[in-house]
């Protein structure tokens, strides 16, 4: 058998190195992270499901964050490169996730990445007061606080505010992408009768019962929009700031409350669904002669891959008027 050449050895040696990453693994970051002309973050999955909706086929819409919701001020790799590939970063604002998209921003290869705030653009008059969300008015996990937004920042929640956001994403896109203004308006106008026809459907079918019986005392401060649209009382919540349960002292006020008001509802949370003290909570109210029901009421901060896809906010409402139904409708 005859031997090649040392130089020869060499070269091909140098050939194949230089070919391997063509023909094995892509370098990291490498890999395309969105697909079409119109590439659209959003923060988290209710946007999300907002946004593709008006996107349509003329592109991609990521979700920055889809199991963490949207509080953390943490930037990830993952999270960076979403916003690296984007053109339009759609956030919900009103200090809810301001502090982790600038960060973000900051951070990325893309500082220049179109922001858009979707909670600051609404009409002030539809906006309720952060009094009604208690985490905003004690500051969430991380440090950081809604001391300058003094509106429950959780608009996404009410139906109406949904219909309004979708309205601005499309307007927003247009301008964006002004040969797709067409498709995203009719996309849009689309979207917004789906809508207005599930907040019409939910209230049918909660339309059954008292106002005085529509009572309920949620696990976070987040579901008062979702409230006002279908005409609930959301008379406290659990967990007054974000990672903190609340203590004996408080456990017990909230209990005499609760018998006061006539509660007959807690909501829990997808994220909030290990939390001991609903339970805690539950328990003692119905040991002491005060039944009450725990249902879950979802406000899409969070989504499991499966679960993020387009229909995701009707999905999510639908589920959440049924678990009321449940308890007090017709």
């Amino acid at each position: 058998m005859s031997r090649i050449p040392r130089r020869v050895a060499i070269g091909m040696v140098a050939l194949l190195a230089a070919a391997m990453p063509l023909v094995g693994c892509k370098p990291r970051g490498t890999e395309p992270v969105f697909s079409g002309e119109v590439k659209v973050a959003v923060s988290f999955p209710a946007l999300y499901s907002l946004a593709a909706n008006v996107v349509g086929d003329t592109g991609t819409v990521k979700s920055v964050k889809s199991t963490q919701g949207a509080h953390g001020s943490e930037v990830t790799a993952a999270e960076r490169q979403v916003v690296e590939s984007a053109d339009v970063l759609f956030i919900n604002g009103l200090g809810l996730d301001d502090e982790f998209a600038q960060k973000l921003r900051k951070t990325s290869a893309n500082p220049n990445v179109k922001l858009v705030l979707l909670g600051n653009l609404l009409d002030r008059k539809s906006l309720l007061d952060s009094s009604g969300c208690a985490c905003c008015a004690h500051g969430h996990e991380g440090g950081h606080d809604h001391a300058d937004h003094p509106h429950d920042p959780h608009v996404w929640t009410g139906i109406d505010r949904a219909v309004a956001m979708v309205d601005t994403i499309a307007d927003e896109l247009g301008q964006s992408y002004p040969a797709h203004k067409d498709t995203f308006r009719r996309n849009a106008d689309a979207y917004k009768a789906k809508l207005t026809a599930l907040k019409k459907e939910g209230l049918e079918a909660l339309a059954g019962g008292s106002k005085a019986d529509r009572k309920i005392v949620t696990a976070h401060g987040s579901m008062g929009y979702f409230a006002d649209t279908f005409g609930l009382t959301v008379v406290d919540t659990i967990q007054k700031t974000a990672g903190s349960e609340p203590g004996k002292k408080e456990l017990d006020e909230l209990i005499q409350k609760c018998k006061k008001e006539g509660v007959r509802v807690i909501a829990s949370e997808p994220q909030f669904s290990k939390m001991g003290v609903v339970k805690t909570l539950a328990d003692e109210l119905n040991r002491t002669g005060h039944p009450v029901t725990v249902i879950e009421l979802d406000n899409l901060e969070v989504a499991t891959d499966t679960e993020l896809k387009p229909d995701l906010y009707e999905t999510k409402m639908r589920a959440n008027v049924a678990a009321l139904k449940g308890v007090f409708g017709k």
